[in-house]
C-alpha cells in the first residue's frame, strides 16, 4: 500500500516513513522571494518563471484557531475538533495547515514541525494523505504516522 497526496504538487511524500515531508514551494531568481503554494509569476516584482525549491521542515505558529467541528473528508473525524494555524517559514512564507494534538498543545510562536495524516484510503488501497503540522519534537507522533 503507498502513501499519496491528496493533491499533486503541494508537498512530497518521501520514500522512508521515517523522513519527513516537505512542502513545495518556489524561489523567484530576479528578487529571491519565496512563495507557497509554488507560482510560475512572482507576486512581488512579476517576474515570469520561478524555480522549485523545497522548503523546511519546521516553522513558527503566527497565529492558530481550534475547529469544533469534524475535518472534512474524513469518515472517522474526531468531532471534538481539531487545530488550524498560520506558520511562518524560514524561508519566509507564511503557510496554513492543521494542527496535530490536543487544544492545549499549541501557543502562538511556538516551533512546530511537519507531518503526514492519513485522511483516508483510495479505492486502491492507498493512504491519501495530508501534511500537517505539530509541535516540534513531539515524540508521541511520528513522521508519517496516520490518527
Amino acid at each position: 500500500m503507498a502513501r499519496v497526496p491528496i493533491e499533486e504538487g503541494f508537498f512530497r511524500i518521501p520514500d522512508d516513513p521515517a523522513a519527513q515531508p516537505r512542502l513545495l514551494g518556489s524561489r523567484c531568481p530576479a528578487c529571491g522571494e519565496v512563495f507557497f503554494p509554488r507560482r510560475l509569476v512572482c507576486a512581488k516584482c512579476l517576474h515570469e518563471g520561478t524555480e522549485d525549491t523545497e522548503l523546511s521542515t519546521s516553522g513558527t505558529i503566527y497565529t492558530w484557531t481550534y475547529c469544533h467541528v469534524p475535518m472534512f473528508g474524513k469518515k472517522d473525524a474526531d468531532v471534538s475538533g481539531y487545530g488550524v494555524a498560520q506558520i511562518d517559514l524560514p524561508e519566509g512564507p507564511r503557510v496554513q495547515s492543521i494542527l496535530s494534538g490536543a487544544r492545549d498543545d499549541f501557543a502562538i510562536g511556538m516551533q512546530v514541525e511537519i507531518d503526514l495524516e492519513t485522511l483516508r484510503h483510495d479505492a486502491d488501497g492507498n493512504e491519501v494523505v495530508i501534511y500537517r503540522f505539530r509541535p516540534a519534537g513531539d515524540a508521541a507522533h511520528g513522521a508519517g504516522a496516520g490518527s
